[in-house]
């Protein structure tokens, strides 16, 4: 692992009853109600926030990728991620698949800034080999 030598940005969050509490943020911008997965609870939960939080860092990361080639990312750039909380052997564990929308590219230059993506995202770099990810072009 190698260390960060330049921090850019520190999140910075309180969270006080677990799935059923509240999260809020240093700054104030976040302050939202948090449930359990799948439950009739009125608040999201973390692997939605994680879902949300990957989508926009990965194109944000596509975007670098884009300048790298000389590519304008299309207006339409989506991610649909999915999170699944799971288990296995009694042990919970997360996998994701993210689906991504570059509407106009050709197939193959969109699988490629797809995969350059995949290897710049902060996200994608912590789960990778951490858990199973699946990358599709929508």
């Amino acid at each position: 692992m190698s260390p960060i030598e330049n921090v850019l940005y520190t999140g910075k969050t309180h969270t006080t009853g677990g799935r059923d509490g509240t999260a809020r943020s240093s700054d104030g911008r976040l302050d939202i109600k948090l449930s359990p997965p799948g439950s009739a609870g009125a608040g999201t939960n973390p692997e939605q926030l994680f879902a949300a939080g990957w989508s926009a860092c990965f194109i944000g990361a596509m975007g670098l990728a884009a300048r790298g080639m000389n590519v304008t990312l299309p207006a339409g750039v989506a991610v649909d991620a999915e999170v699944d909380l799971g288990t296995t052997a009694g042990a919970f564990f997360l996998q994701a698949r993210l689906k991504v929308s570059l509407p106009g590219l050709e197939a193959n230059l969109a699988r490629s800034l797809i995969e350059a993506a995949h290897q710049t995202c902060p996200y994608s770099k912590a789960t990778r080999g951490n858990i199973a990810v699946t990358l599709d072009l929508a």
